[in-house]
């Protein structure tokens, strides 16, 4: 599933967070990051994927 996730946030990365973590902080932070430059909220979708794998 995590590879789904990661793939799906390459493509829109406020999605993956959003199927991670659901609505709070660290989604509102990476919409933020994909409105300033597309690569940090890339960045920053597959780091909360990648450390908060279950």
């Amino acid at each position: 599933m995590d590879f789904i996730r990661i793939i799906l946030s390459i493509l829109v990365p406020p999605l993956g967070v959003f199927l991670q973590v659901g609505i709070g902080g660290q989604f509102w932070l990476n919409i933020l990051l994909t409105l300033l430059g597309y690569i940090p909220g890339v960045v920053h979708a597959v780091w909360i994927i990648a450390t908060r794998g279950k």
